[in-house]
């Protein structure tokens, strides 16, 4: 090779490169305007939401029942009704989420069913929540004649959030490295005894994750309970059963501005609302993030 051809191939090299840097480092001014961009319209969002409802956030707003039609009052009952339903769904849908994950992921045998199975439930995760809402409607009000109760929401938003349940759990339980599977079954151990001792153990993070997923959506939704769960300015706010209606954040807030017809009167009360949903939301999220650190910091040790 003559001088003049290595010269000529360093030379594209250090072009190369060149152009490498400079994809790089339009890729991280793109990235960085994305994320600026995104945290400017939160801030936005939060700014607004904050300064709009700053005249109706008060103790009284957190603890006390509505009064005259909603126009005064607290949003208590819709606090607790809201936790209530999400809480129970995720009671319903976990021991069906983490069955089916299991059974996927430890025990269904490879193949193209296996596969139709897993783009099945993808396809159920994107299903319009207004059609959990009227299969929930048909099913849980009408057949198994629950009535329009918290039990009923309670099993509609179960059945919502289970497609997110199933593959957040399947996605930690195979996440768990083989070896750990092979060693237990190594040492003498049955299939269920290395499941419930190893490898569920080991996916609990994951899995946490996964529920805060399934909660984060359930919580906001009005379309499936407003058939099967709740109501405008119940009678009885506070539910004592299983069976009773119950008021919700979401829904209270549809009928503020849908329902009722003092809309301009309870406006301060519904950005109020807004903002006590995103901070259940953030609490929630917040709560799930503690456990998961704290686990995994005792797997560390």
């Amino acid at each position: 090779m003559t001088v003049d051809q290595e010269i000529q191939k360093e030379q594209a090299v250090m072009q190369e490169r060149r152009k490498r840097s400079m994809t790089q480092w339009a890729a991280f001014v793109l990235l960085g305007i994305g994320s600026l961009f995104g945290f400017f319209f939160l801030a936005f969002i939060l700014y607004w939401v904050i300064s709009q409802s700053a005249s109706a956030i008060s103790w009284e707003f957190l603890t006390a029942a509505p009064r005259d039609m909603a126009r005064a009052g607290g949003i208590a009952p819709m606090i607790v009704g809201s936790i209530y339903i999400t809480g129970g769904a995720l009671l319903v849908a976990m021991p069906f989420a983490l069955g089916s994950a299991i059974w996927l992921s430890e025990y269904a045998w490879k193949g193209w069913w296996l596969r139709a199975i897993r783009i099945g439930v993808n396809t159920l995760a994107g299903v319009p929540s207004i059609v959990f809402g009227l299969v929930g409607l048909g099913l849980f009000v009408f057949v198994f004649d629950f009535g329009v109760s918290l039990l009923a929401g309670m099993c509609t938003l179960a059945m919502l959030s289970l497609p997110i349940l199933i593959r957040a759990s399947e996605e930690a339980l195979r996440s768990v490295p083989r070896s750990f599977r092979e060693g237990a079954l190594a040492l003498g151990a049955t299939r269920w005894y290395m499941i419930r001792t190893v490898v569920l153990p080991t996916a609990i993070p994951g899995i946490l994750t996964g529920s805060v997923l399934g909660m984060a959506r359930a919580i906001g939704e009005t379309a499936p309970i407003m058939f099967t769960a709740t109501a405008f300015m119940l009678s009885n706010p506070w539910p004592t059963s299983l069976f009773e209606k119950v008021a919700t954040l979401p829904y209270h807030l549809f009928g503020l501005i849908k329902i009722s017809q003092h809309y301009n009167e309870t406006k301060a009360i519904q950005y109020g609302t807004v903002f006590v949903l995103m901070v259940v939301v953030t609490l929630l999220n917040l709560t799930a993030i503690i456990w998961r650190t704290r686990v995994r910091r005792k797997k560390a040790w």
